[in-house]
């Protein structure tokens, strides 16, 4: 129980040093090019302690659900001062401004990368060079897979037409399938044949009678060169499957509302800060130190890849402002017209706060999920 807490606060604390970094991109990017920043802040509210250095105050505020770096103008909405106008983000060149809207997004990446080298040399991750197509190990004689001739040492390369990666994904696939005849793309020997078997509701491969054979250095530890290379090969693998749940996140907010009511929880549920904690707390209970840190990496990525979001508000959101404006201009120089300033966001407030509330709204129905039916790795 003692490992257990301290892993949960470990985690807890591991999130907050992530949004702190986040918001220090921010603050070194716009500091870097002369911009004023006011106030930089890790979480929302009253402030609890600050202190102001220079121009800038820093401080923590009383709810720790994340963080801000006021920056001096970094909207037309954003009242100046006189004092403040030569140093206003909105008055900076538009690439200057789209460096410090991606300096939180590029930290986390940064962070991320940092985390997966460092247990790359020591104990090892994901091997990004070994062979993981979904080979099967092992046919069951009762299984629908026999009957369609399946042997050990066959390649299973899609279904449905669809590409299968890895064994891992061959199995959550079928599993999701409502039933009936599945077509099995199958390579032996270098030959492919398509086979159809017969999917039980919610069986995974095990319905088809399928194994999936080890994989050879799946997991492998890497030297301080060669781990750069590696650490760069998986962490594109990690950010193409953040990308994939994010395009899945919408359909899984019915998933998790009822689990609040009872329904079953799935291990690919969206999280809060307090459910990540608490599996930060099962993996150190259990001494999965590598896993605990390459979970908080993957946090990082999920983090830089969600900022990205062309909506405000968003660190996208504001690059999407940016980039419009300057494909304005461009159109309006073609016209004989000047620039025409800073763009109206006054338009873009009910946008931003449909948005937040949609953010808002989210968050506390996990952290619900969370707190009465908790994501569980190990029972």
């Amino acid at each position: 129980m003692v490992a257990y807490i301290a892993g949960v606060a470990l985690f807890a604390l591991g999130i907050a040093v992530t949004i702190a970094l986040h918001e220090a991109g921010h603050l070194v990017a716009a500091r870097s090019f002369g911009m004023r920043v006011r106030r930089y802040m890790i979480g929302f509210g009253p402030e609890v302690f600050s202190r102001k250095i220079g121009q800038t105050r820093y401080g923590v505020c009383a709810l720790p659900l994340g963080g801000f770096c006021e920056i001096a103008g970094m909207t037309a909405l954003d009242e100046v001062t006189e004092d403040e106008e030569p140093y206003a983000m909105r008055n900076q060149a538009r690439w200057k401004r789209v460096v410090v809207l991606l300096g939180g997004i590029l930290m986390n990446l940064l962070i991320g990368l940092t985390i997966l080298y460092g247990v790359a040399v020591t104990s090892g991750i994901p091997n990004p060079y070994a062979d993981r197509t979904a080979v099967v190990g092992e046919v069951l004689p009762d299984g629908t897979a026999a009957a369609a001739d399946i042997e050990e040492g066959d390649r299973i390369l899609a279904v449905d037409g669809e590409e299968i990666p890895d064994f891992l994904t061959l199995r959550e696939t079928v599993r999701e399938m409502p039933g009936g005849d599945a077509e099995l793309t199958v390579e032996r020997d270098g030959a492919r044949r398509t086979v159809d078997v017969d999917v039980a509701d919610a069986g995974g491969v095990g319905a088809v009678g399928l194994v999936g054979a080890p994989v050879p250095e799946a997991v492998k530890r890497f030297g301080p060169l060669e781990a750069v290379p590696a650490t760069g090969a998986y962490t594109g693998e990690l950010l193409q499957g953040t990308l994939t749940a994010l395009g899945k996140l919408p359909a899984q907010i019915p998933g998790v509302v009822a689990s609040i009511f009872g329904g079953e929880r799935s291990q690919e549920s969206p999280m809060s800060v307090v459910g990540a904690s608490r599996v930060g707390g099962e993996l150190v209970e259990r001494s999965l130190w590598d896993v605990f840190w390459m979970m908080l990496a993957s946090l990082n990525f999920f983090l830089a890849l969600f900022n990205l979001i062309p909506l405000p508000p968003f660190d996208g959101g504001h690059v999407a402002v940016v980039i419009w404006e300057a494909v304005r201009d461009r159109v309006r120089a073609l016209r004989g017209l000047p620039p025409a300033g800073p763009a109206d966001y006054t338009r873009l407030l009910p946008l931003t706060y449909a948005v937040g509330a949609a953010l808002l709204a989210l968050g506390a129905v996990v952290i619900v999920a969370d707190v009465v039916n908790p994501v569980r790795l190990f029972g």
